[in-house]
């Protein structure tokens, strides 16, 4: 039997919270973390909403998976988010002890690969799943926005 629970699956659920920023005027960043191929938070950019510029998705979707599972640590966890993590996120991700990051499209001036930012040891990376559409995203917003 065919696992139906891979990245790309999980990748679109984090889509779908990256369009919901979108239509709210947020930036489209979009972010869940899995255990046990089971969706324990889920969030998109607030930082308008909010006014804080902390606000990104994966400081959200931290927080609420911390506070479902009731500890700080998110071991066995996975983050799916559409655009690869900044410093602080990146930060935040490390202190997690989250196991494994996949992201969608690269940041190429403040993502955390660029930025030189490490993560935890124990973390493993995947890029590039979902990059276009996450990317075209991005440069969709963008454009209605110098409109």
């Amino acid at each position: 039997m065919e696992n139906i629970f891979t990245d790309e699956y999980f990748m679109k659920k984090a889509f779908q919270e990256a369009e919901i920023a979108f239509d709210k005027g947020e930036i489209p960043v979009g972010a869940i973390i899995v255990i046990q191929n089971k969706v324990i938070a889920r969030s998109h950019n607030l930082t308008e909403l909010l006014n804080d510029v902390t606000a990104h998705a994966e400081m959200q979707s931290i927080t609420a998976a911390a506070n479902f599972l009731g500890g700080k640590y998110l071991k066995d966890c996975t983050l799916y988010v559409t655009l690869e993590p900044c410093q602080m996120c990146a930060g935040a991700l490390y202190w997690s002890q989250i196991s494994k990051i996949v992201f969608g499209a690269h940041d190429e001036q403040r993502g955390f690969t660029a930025m030189g930012t490490k993560l935890h040891p124990k973390t493993t990376v995947v890029s590039g799943i979902m990059a276009q559409e996450s990317a075209e995203l991005m440069l969709r917003f963008f454009a209605r926005r110098r409109k």
